[in-house]
């Protein structure tokens, strides 16, 4: 018998904030309508995906859980899994978002918003210097002293770029810079898609001390295309290991920036004793590239490359009031993200001592995970011929909707681990079900429900997709067997090379009223050095 659920109110929950006590506010519905409505402090945490995602993102089990949705049940049964994971204070959020709003929380839209609301706020508070779309196209076709640098992933860079950028990710900025631009009188100009790691990135070198003149793209590749200037397509400028220049004072310069914005020390020898502490949650992330991580990095360190950290931290680290601890191997990159987190009301060490002789650990990070229920599994050939035979089974495919659509096997339905019920109502019936997903665990996961759900016996592809794509089997793409809405992702504005002009200029209007939103819901504790 399920024991009765905890429940909890507004009042609660904004205390907890305003007192900087640890807590996960988990908005555990799928992406798209977290991003149309959710608090501010309210991490995106889907329960469909809640087992893979829990032990690294809610490392202490004693730690205090909110689950969060609209009233659709969902938070119920959030609480319920992350019971039977062994978290031991669990409560759901009585009403949901629209109980949140009924008792004056605001609500904001869109994702990662934390830092995109901090992001408008250093602006406001420093005035960051920027140019317009047309004054840098200016620039560029005269021939100007500038260096443009891409503070994005290197993947979205490659999407959509500004003509003669430099992908130069955002915690690398201070350390890449000085030798992109060596002469003192070069502009440089920061962009990003829109307009929070524009902002953040030219703040970084300014705060820095950088001799140049330095300012943001206004408004990033949106403010680009809506002035109606082409963007590159699948640029590969990358900014080159450092040759020195400007490299010897990146340190000390890091530090400084550091110190002022109240970031804290550690040593490798605080690590252990952290990593064991019961009581208070600490979070370690190496924000080196992925590179130099997989070369060799502290244990128990993820990896998370420093600007992105900023930009996705309700993603990185869900409870709100933990420590976060930083390490580099350069003193620049750890010191510069700190000091943004610190800013965003973060309790935030960088490890000061941190050098080769401690590094033990190689290869990607991966993510702990509960135990993987044993379930009765096809290999990827014995489930072709049997979708072969006369009597074929269904096959339900739990990946994300964009990687469904990219290649799937032959015949599977899209479905939603969250949302088996309805996605069954719109299927004939079958003696026999199979689950599949990326690697096969999500699948794993979810057998048991699907098997509550229906009288066939229920299978698992054992390896998941990859196991097919490896035995060399037909895949095919697109979304034309949808048993499950597409809403585990939220279409950004900023992303793709085809959004409409509408939605990019909604995106910059809803950016610029971030402050205004942030006075009114009065929980965050943001400063500004």
């Amino acid at each position: 018998m399920n024991q009765p659920l905890e429940y909890t109110d507004f009042i609660t929950i904004r205390s907890a904030l305003l007192n900087r006590q640890e807590l996960a506010l988990l908005d555990v519905r799928e992406e798209a309508p977290h991003a149309e409505a959710h608090p501010l402090f309210a991490a995106n945490f889907p329960l469909s995906r809640l087992e893979l995602n829990a032990y690294a993102a809610l490392p202490r089990r004693d730690v205090a859980i909110v689950t969060l949705d609209d009233g659709e049940g969902d938070a119920e049964r959030a609480a319920r899994k992350l019971s039977a994971l062994g978290y031991s204070n669990v409560a759901v959020f009585a009403g949901g978002v629209s109980a949140w709003a009924a008792a004056g929380g605001e609500l904001f839209r869109d994702v990662n918003v934390p830092s995109k609301a901090f992001g408008e706020l250093v602006e406001a508070r420093r005035h960051t210097p920027s140019f317009s779309a047309e004054e840098v196209h200016a620039m560029i076709e005269a021939g100007a002293d500038v260096v443009i640098v891409d503070a994005r992933r290197f993947d979205e860079y490659r999407t959509m770029s500004i003509p003669t950028a430099t992908s130069v990710p955002g915690a690398e900025l201070v350390l890449r810079t000085p030798a992109l631009a060596p002469d003192p009188r070069t502009q440089i100009i920061v962009n990003c898609a829109g307009r929070t790691r524009s902002i953040i990135g030219t703040q970084s070198l300014i705060n820095a001390g950088l001799p140049n003149p330095i300012a943001a793209l206004r408004n990033g590749t949106i403010g680009w295309t809506l002035a109606g200037f082409p963007l590159d397509r699948g640029a590969q400028r990358r900014h080159a290991a450092s040759d020195g220049r400007g490299v010897d004072a990146a340190p000390q310069r890091a530090r400084r920036v550091a110190d002022r914005a109240g970031v804290k020390r550690c040593r490798t020898a605080d690590l252990a004793e952290w990593q064991a502490q019961e009581g208070r949650t600490t979070y370690f992330f190496d924000v080196r590239s992925g590179e130099e991580y997989e070369s060799g990095h502290l244990p128990g360190f993820r990896h998370y490359p420093g600007g992105q950290l900023v930009q996705e931290t309700d993603m990185a680290a869900p409870v709100r009031g933990a420590r976060l601890v930083l390490v580099d191997d350069d003193g620049v990159r750890a010191n510069m993200t700190a000091s943004w987190l610190a800013q965003m009301n973060w309790e935030v060490f960088v490890v000061d001592d941190a050098t080769l002789q401690h590094v033990a650990a190689v290869g990607a990070w991966q993510a702990p995970l509960p135990e993987v229920p044993t379930v009765p599994g096809l290999s990827a050939q014995a489930l072709a011929q049997q979708l072969n035979a006369a009597d074929p089974p269904t096959v339900l495919d739990l990946a994300r909707h964009a990687d469904y659509a990219s290649g799937h096997i032959p015949g599977a339905w899209f479905a939603q681990r969250s949302r088996l019920r309805e996605a069954l109502a719109r299927l004939p019936p079958a003696g026999h079900w199979v689950l599949t997903c990326n690697d096969g665990k999500l699948a794993a996961f979810a057998a048991s429900e699907l098997q509550a759900l229906v009288d066939g016996r229920v299978s698992i592809l054992e390896g998941g997709n990859q196991a097919w794509r490896n035995a060399g089997l037909a895949l095919e793409s697109g979304p034309q067997r949808q048993a499950s809405p597409p809403i585990d992702r939220y279409r950004r504005p900023y992303e793709g090379t085809d959004n409409p002009r509408e939605a990019m200029q909604g995106y910059l209007d809803w950016e610029f009223g971030l402050v205004d939103q942030l006075a009114r819901d009065g929980t965050h504790g943001f400063f500004v050095i």
